[in-house]
Parts: C-alpha cells; sequence; structure tokens
C-alpha cells in the first residue's frame, strides 16, 4: 500500500511540474514586456558606438538555438570580454519558431553588452515564427553599411522567393563599395569536407538554381566573405577570392568533440581589410569525461531549446510512464465487495447530511425528492439534516434544515438561488452534526461543497443524478452547444467520480453514466412517493375540486410540470391545437406549475384561442396535489430532460394512465400498452395516443388500474430503506479502504 501511495505522489508532483512549467511557457507570452524592430535600435546603438566606422570587429556565431546553459552563461560573457563590437548570428537562433521561444531569446540576448543582428535561418522559419521574426525584429532580407563595409542578409528559408532575392541583390553589389562586403546566409553553399552526424542535403542551400544564381553574382561582384550556420562544425574554405564560412558552434546539435564544438569566429575590419579568427570555446573538456561529456552535450543538445522544455519533457514522459505502470502492473478488481457486511450500519441510526440547490418551499422534482427521503429516513429513526439555499417564505418545518442565503438569484421568477457557499457558519453546523455520510442532490455550488465537506471529515459522499443538465443549457452563459455537448457531461462525470457511489432512478440513468466515463459505485433506486395519501382523496372532494374549477363533464388531462424551456410546454400547447382540430372528444388540460415562462406560454394560449381546452393553475401546494391528481382521466408529459419523472408515477399512484414522450427518465417508468404510451417526439404519434386513450373508456380503465398497481412499488417507506440500505454498504466499503490504508501504513 505504501509502495502505491509513493507512487500517486510522484504523479502528482509531476503533473504540478508540468502545469508550472506550462504556466511558467503562457507568462513568458503574454506577461513579458513586448519587443518590436530591434534591428532598427540595435544599428542605431552600432552607429552611435563606433568612433571610427572603417575600423571595428565583430562576432560572428551560427545556432543559437536558444541555448540558455551554454550560449546566455559562457558565451555571451566570452562575447563581453572579447573586445568585438558587435555580433551577428548567422541563423537559428531559436529551436522553433513559437512565442516563447522568441521570447526566451530575446532575454539571453539581452545579457550582450554589445549591440547585435540576427540572419534568418531555417529554426526561425518554422511553427508559424515568421511573423514573429518580423514583428520582433525586423525584414527577411535587408542591408546596411558601416563606413565603407557593406552587410548583406538574405533569406534562404524558401519563405521569400529566390528570384527576387536574386534581382534586389544584384542592385545592392552594383553601388560603389570601397570597403569589405559581408553575406550572410542560413543555409551553407558549399558542402563541408567534415564527418557529420544526421547530415542532410537540405541542410545547404537549396534549389540548385538559386544555388548557382547566387554563386555567379559572389564572383562576379567583390564579395569577401559569407557567412552561413545550419550546421554544428566549423568549415573555412576558398572559392576564388571568396571565404565561405559555415560556424555552428553556438549550440544546437554540438557533440563537443573535434569535429563539432563550440566556437565564434571573430571578424576585424580595418583600412578596407579583414582578418577572420576562429575562438574556440573550452566548454565540458574534462580528458577523463571526454567522451561521456560527448554524450552528454549530444543527449542535451536533442533537449536545447531551454531547460524548461527539458524538464517540462521529462516530467511528460514520468507521467506517461506511470500511468503506464498502473495500466499495466497496478491489480484491479472490477467487481463489488461480496465480503463487505453492513449490517452495523443497518442495525442503528444514522447520521446523514444532504446538500441540495434547491428545497422546499421550492416546488419541484428534486425539492419533493429530498423531502420524501427526508421523511421516510426520519420515520426509520436517523438523524437528517439538510443545506439549501434560503427562501422569503419557509417551509412548515424547519427543524435541522440549514438555510444558507443567496449570492444571487437566476430566473424570471427568481426560482433558481445561488447559495453563498462560503459562509463559514455552513462548515461549523455540519462539523457540529457529525454526519457519517453526505448526500449530495446537485453535481455543482452546494453539492461541491458538501463534496469538499465530506473529503475533509473523510467520510463517504452519494450523489444522486436527478437531473439531466444538458437540458439547462438556456440559463448557463455559456454557448449553448458548447454546455450541452460537452462541459454537462463532463462535469457530471467528474463529480460522480469524485462521489463514492451514485444513486439513479432509473436503469437508462445509470447506461447514460456509464457511457459518459463513471466508474463509481452505481445504485438504481426509484424515487419513492407517499401512495397512501393518493389512495386517501374521496370522490365528493374531487367533484367539489371541479365543479370549483367549472370542468364540466369533460375529460381532463392533467400535466404538472415546472413553466421552464426544458420541460417543453410548447409541445403540448401545439399538441392541444392538433387535438382540437381534429374534434377529439370534448376535453381540457390543466397545466399544473409555474414558472419564468408563463407569460409567454399564456400569450400563445391567446393567440391560438386554445382557453377553452388548455389553462394554467400555477403552482398548487404539495398537500393538494394527489385531489389535482384525480381529477385527471389521462396524464400528459412532453418533458424530455427528466431522470425518472416523479410526477408520472403519483400519477398513477391517482390511478391515472400516461401518454408521454419517450426519454431516458420516462423508459422505465411506463410499460408499453401496460399502464400508459411513450410515443416518439411526434405530434401526430402523441395526439393519436391521447385520442384512443380519450375515446376508449374501457381501455383507459385498464391502464388506469395497472397504473396504480406499478405505483404501489415505490412507496416513500419502501423508497427510504432502500436508501438506507445503500448508506450502509457505502458506510461499510468506506470502513473497509480505511482499514486498509492502516495496515498498508504499518507494514
Amino acid at each position: 500500500m505504501m509502495g502505491k501511495r509513493s507512487l500517486k505522489w510522484l504523479f502528482y508532483l509531476n503533473l504540478g511540474i508540468v502545469l508550472f512549467l506550462i504556466g511558467y511557457k503562457v507568462y513568458l507570452n503574454l506577461s513579458q514586456p513586448t519587443f518590436d524592430d530591434i534591428h532598427t535600435e540595435q544599428l542605431s546603438q552600432l552607429q552611435d558606438k563606433l568612433s571610427d566606422p572603417n575600423r571595428f570587429s565583430f562576432a560572428v556565431v551560427g545556432n543559437i538555438n536558444n541555448s540558455v546553459g551554454i550560449f546566455e552563461q559562457r558565451i555571451v560573457p566570452e562575447l563581453n570580454q572579447s573586445g568585438v563590437d558587435f555580433m551577428i548570428s548567422a541563423g537559428n537562433a531559436v529551436s522553433s519558431g513559437g512565442e516563447d521561444n522568441y521570447r526566451a531569446l530575446y532575454g539571453t540576448l539581452s545579457h550582450l553588452e554589445i549591440p547585435f543582428l540576427l540572419t534568418f535561418g531555417e529554426k526561425e522559419y518554422g511553427d508559424f515564427g515568421t511573423f514573429r521574426f518580423y514583428e520582433h525584429f525586423g525584414p527577411y532580407f535587408y542591408n546596411f553599411t558601416l563606413g565603407d563595409s557593406q552587410f548583406i542578409f538574405l533569406d534562404t528559408t524558401g519563405k521569400t522567393a529566390w528570384r527576387w532575392q536574386i534581382e534586389w541583390l544584384k542592385g545592392v553589389l552594383q553601388q560603389d563599395s570601397n570597403g569589405p562586403t559581408f553575406l550572410f546566409m542560413g543555409h551553407p553553399i558549399h558542402e563541408v569536407q567534415k564527418p557529420l552526424l544526421f547530415e542532410r542535403q537540405d541542410h545547404y542551400l537549396r534549389p540548385a538554381a538559386f544555388r548557382e544564381a547566387l554563386l555567379e553574382l559572389i564572383h562576379r561582384h567583390p564579395v569577401d566573405a559569407v557567412f552561413s550556420a545550419n550546421l554544428p562544425v566549423f568549415s573555412r574554405q576558398l572559392d576564388r577570392e571568396t571565404l565561405f564560412i559555415t560556424t555552428g558552434g553556438a549550440g544546437g546539435l554540438v557533440l563537443n568533440n573535434e569535429t563539432s564544438f563550440y566556437h565564434y569566429v571573430k571578424v576585424t575590419v580595418e583600412d578596407g581589410q579583414i582578418h577572420t579568427e576562429l575562438e574556440p570555446l573550452d566548454i565540458g573538456q574534462n580528458p577523463i569525461l571526454k567522451q561521456l561529456e560527448s554524450l552528454w552535450f549530444f543527449v542535451y543538445s536533442l533537449f536545447y531549446v531551454s531547460y524548461v522544455n527539458f524538464i517540462l519533457l521529462v516530467c511528460a514522459l514520468a507521467l506517461a510512464a506511470i500511468k503506464l505502470y498502473q495500466l499495466v502492473f497496478v491489480e484491479r478488481d472490477y467487481y463489488p465487495n461480496f465480503d463487505l457486511d453492513p449490517t452495523p450500519w443497518l442495525n442503528r441510526p444514522l447520521r446523514v447530511a444532504m446538500f441540495t440547490n434547491n428545497y422546499l418551499p421550492f416546488i419541484g422534482g428534486v425539492p419533493l425528492s429530498i423531502e420524501r427521503l427526508r421523511r421516510g429516513l426520519r420515520q426509520l429513526g436517523h438523524k437528517v439534516i439538510i443545506v439549501a439555499p434560503r427562501y422569503r417564505e419557509t417551509s412548515a418545518d424547519e427543524d435541522q434544515i440549514i438555510r444558507v442565503p443567496s449570492l444571487f438569484t437566476l430566473g424570471a421568477r427568481r426560482e433558481f438561488r445561488l447559495a453563498n457557499i462560503f459562509l463559514a457558519r455552513i462548515r461549523r453546523e455540519v462539523r457540529r452534526f457529525k454526519p457519517e455520510i453526505i448526500h449530495l442532490h446537485h453535481p455543482i455550488w452546494l453539492g461541491s461543497l458538501g463534496l469538499w465537506i465530506a473529503h475533509r471529515l473523510h467520510i463517504p459522499a452519494v450523489y444522486t443524478y436527478h437531473t439531466r443538465l444538458e437540458h439547462y443549457a438556456h440559463f448557463v452563459p455559456l454557448p449553448g452547444a458548447l454546455f450541452r455537448n460537452l462541459i454537462s457531461h463532463a462535469l457530471i462525470k467528474r463529480f460522480a467520480n469524485r462521489c463514492d457511489g451514485v444513486i439513479v432512478p432509473t436503469n437508462s440513468a445509470e447506461e447514460y453514466l456509464r457511457m459518459i466515463g463513471v466508474k463509481s459505485s452505481v445504485f438504481v433506486q426509484p424515487t419513492g412517493i407517499d401512495f397512501d395519501r393518493f389512495q386517501a382523496v374521496k370522490p365528493e372532494q374531487v367533484k367539489e375540486l371541479r365543479d370549483q374549477l367549472a370542468l364540466g363533464d369533460r375529460k381532463i388531462l392533467v400535466s404538472v410540470s415546472r413553466l421552464s424551456n426544458e420541460k417543453n410546454i410548447d409541445f403540448l400547447i401545439d399538441a392541444v391545437a392538433r387535438l382540437r382540430d381534429q374534434q377529439a372528444p370534448a376535453f381540457h388540460l390543466l397545466m399544473i406549475g409555474d414558472g419564468h415562462q408563463r407569460k409567454r406560454l399564456q400569450k400563445r394560449l391567446d393567440e391560438l384561442q386554445l382557453n377553452d381546452w388548455m389553462s394554467f393553475t400555477g403552482s398548487v401546494p404539495p398537500d393538494d396535489m394527489a385531489l389535482y391528481y384525480h381529477l385527471g382521466d389521462l396524464f400528459v408529459f412532453a418533458s424530455k430532460s427528466e431522470t425518472q419523472g416523479m410526477v408520472i408515477l403519483e400519477a398513477m399512484a391517482a390511478r391515472v394512465p400516461v401518454v408521454a414522450i419517450r426519454s431516458s427518465g420516462i423508459d422505465d417508468v411506463i410499460r408499453e400498452g401496460e399502464n400508459g404510451y411513450k410515443t416518439p417526439d411526434n405530434l401526430d404519434h402523441w395526439c393519436q395516443r391521447v385520442r384512443q386513450c380519450l375515446e376508449d373508456d374501457g381501455l383507459r380503465d385498464t391502464l388506469a388500474h395497472n397504473a396504480q398497481e406499478f405505483a404501489r412499488q415505490n412507496s416513500t417507506e419502501a423508497f427510504a430503506r432502500q436508501v438506507q440500505g445503500i448508506y450502509a454498504w457505502l458506510l461499510a466499503a468506506h470502513h473497509q479502504e480505511q482499514k486498509d490504508a492502516r495496515s498498508g501504513e504499518t507494514e
């Protein structure tokens, strides 16, 4: 066990390093001061520095490649003390064209006490680096003069058309110049006559037509020296009267041996004469460890973009190795532990803390489900507290309810309240209660607080998956498709996997959780209903309410839902209009519930002249709901956002059959043709089933009887006992896990 814990901490250590270094690279990109048009600034400094523009010296380096460890710490101090007036990079100053590499290069060059100029090389061109070079330093090809000396820089990467450069170069070389002419280009013209590792033809100037045209110009005009990089060697070749020098000793794949070593070239100009001198650098030349150091410098150079990238790559590889080890060598048992004994927690009262983002007096499926579970658990002798938002009104029984004030509210009627989870009072009161298990009813906000407290108290947490979050995208200030298709599923997956167990009301809900990657223990447990209360309604009460609502002898359709977008109320309005036009048997749809869409929906009824066929009753007190259900001859439902559809079970308990749109929560509750019908999201199919039930009294009576018998199996008492069993199993598993951890630490 201790080995597993060490591996876990090593994994998190590497993950932390990776995140830190990624953050550092973001910091380099965004937080460092901007730098633009550096070449203009450097040339201005150079002009001001030289007292005699015909007497100066400069250093040529190649393949700096963000060499922080060597170039910045070893070569730059040498250049600062060498007495040269400025430095020129012959190409490959960065490892790639990323913004972080350019910023790292600029930071390195800032240590120079002399002006500097860069040649646009192959590495500067890669990874979309062209626009960064142009923005930060200047054009890809350019020239300038110092006294009588001419300095010309070419782009040999292919970014600029070579024919255009040849024509431009003709004009530059035809200008009168009494002093030497220097040409700088990233790719060498002549092949280096030395054995090289990884040498390729594309290391040299291409295409052949460019090389031939350039050589013709060089031989026709007095070009004294051509400098290039792109190879980690020093090579000096004389072609006619022109000196060709390849210098790549400032970084890159320097092997630190006789062929490939660190160096720079010092060029002195005096009275029109030039003198070049190789300046080798004694870096890592320990005679005893020379061969080992040669190998080290080769490996080091492969990751030479900077220490940051080197460490980042090592840590990323370590993460991959740890995960691979866990996948291959760590034994997994995917079966439940059948040896767990939940009996100790089944035979005594438990202390349960529940966290929910909405609760009574707010009317909705989740608050009613929580209230029934609380009531059932308390009847079994358990102690329960509920952490919930504070409302202006209060429910009748506020005993053991921690009300949390809201930061702000959402919805036109302020039905959703964002509780202030940052209050220390919440944590103090929960700790004072000393819960043994925490039950979470939402995967965000108060649910997240409850999960955090459970982890701090080292007690198990169970989450009930009530709500299909993807259908609530209209409440979230994010692009709807982004929330529906990605964020909602990822949020539920992450939250559920951090819990010890998940309760779902239906098998289809369990299937959904498994499909999105939930690996926690899942328990299928439908929400209970107060079945006996629905049997206590008397016929005279129903007749009195029917007369009060002036329903006459029409068949009554009942639907119960919050008036919100995700409940699909517009489908019901369209269906009522279709049934009216089809001259279905006289009916009236009572829409019970309230919500922020009520005004808009009522306006639709007015526009379609449907008030004689459909009406909104508004909210009905929970204690009166059983009576309202009994008004119905048929219960109709259009929502596709349910995980169970508790109102459907309530309608069945009142002996009312159901016609609903088929969805994940509905599919497991309605048994087709036995206690109701489930149809596609199609008006014709839905209206056909409703008409069938309205016209066939015998069919409707059979469906009603079967619906009532089905609902009988889901009483509140049975629900509470089943949830108690889930609590006991999770507590037994948690106790066993702690016991195993303690025994592992003592080994």
